[in-house]
């Protein structure tokens, strides 16, 4: 079913990448990934490495555009981001990524009255694939502010689906005695949303499979701000994550006036600092 899907689609395979790092990789991901420019040179070392072994063991496929450098690296960016803390982690349950270049329906149509899904993955046909929207999946990096990144939200969702079962609570990463507090904080949470009284986005009430992956982009996001707003989920996140985001964006902020790490000469806030 699959097989017939994407010959349809017309997606012409990518072979796994094997090359070395080109350091033009490390200034794209400095200027367009929030989460990179915060680490230390050391760290940065390790996520480059960590992304050239994620795309040398992912295939990465197109059906209408060739894949680009960017392509992969913001993949690898929103793959690594949630297990960073986890640096033995391998996505068991993904062989490949396709890109698509709009929203696509259900059935990966395109140009269609229900064309509004920007990622998608599952199980049957879709075990192991995962599906993005192209430009969805670029402003997702390019606007780290609005709470919305559809690659970390994928890849949020494979984490999930780790122990085989999609159910709102990554037990690969947090044994089962946290999950009735999580599920009741959701509950409580997911009611606030409905009410419209919750900043966070209302897809977040669609279950709680999808609230898991609405905060967590919130959570690398806006860590900060979900601290303040939802102390409660941020803490949760942050065990689950083993990640204090708002720490290290505290931490982070007196750097501001420095010269920005682009090389551009300019001020960081007048430069790659991402816009509040």
């Amino acid at each position: 079913m699959w097989e017939k899907i994407a010959a349809f689609l017309g997606f012409t395979s990518k072979s796994s990448l094997k090359i070395s790092w080109h350091p033009d990789w490390s200034h794209f991901l400095e200027k367009r990934v929030a989460f990179y420019r915060r680490l230390n040179t050391e760290n940065k070392k390790q996520f480059e490495n960590r992304a050239l072994l994620f795309l040398q063991t992912t295939r990465i496929e197109s059906s209408q555009h060739e894949v680009t450098n960017e392509d992969c690296l913001l993949i690898a960016a929103s793959a690594i981001i949630p297990v960073w803390s986890y640096p033995k982690w391998h996505y068991l349950n993904l062989v490949a990524v396709y890109l698509l270049p709009q929203a696509f329906n259900e059935n990966l149509e395109f140009n269609q009255p229900d064309s509004r899904i920007t990622g998608m993955v599952g199980t049957g046909v879709m075990a192991g694939k995962l599906v993005l929207s192209q430009p969805d999946l670029h402003a997702g990096f390019s606007n780290d502010k609005d709470k919305h990144n559809v690659g970390i939200h994928e890849f949020v969702h494979l984490i999930d689906m780790a122990d085989g079962d999609c159910d709102g609570f990554p037990e690969r990463l947090k044994e089962y005695a946290f999950m009735v507090p999580w599920f009741e904080l959701v509950k409580v949470k997911t009611e606030e949303i409905i009410k419209g009284k919750s900043n966070i986005r209302d897809y977040g009430a669609t279950n709680r499979v999808e609230f898991f992956a609405v905060a967590s982009e919130y959570f690398f996001e806006r860590p900060k701000m979900l601290k303040d707003k939802h102390p409660k989920v941020y803490d949760a996140l942050s065990t689950f994550y083993a990640q204090d985001l708002a720490a290290i964006e505290a931490e982070y902020q007196p750097f501001k006036n420095a010269p920005c790490s682009c090389g551009s000469g300019k001020k960081y806030k007048r430069c790659c600092m991402p816009k509040a």
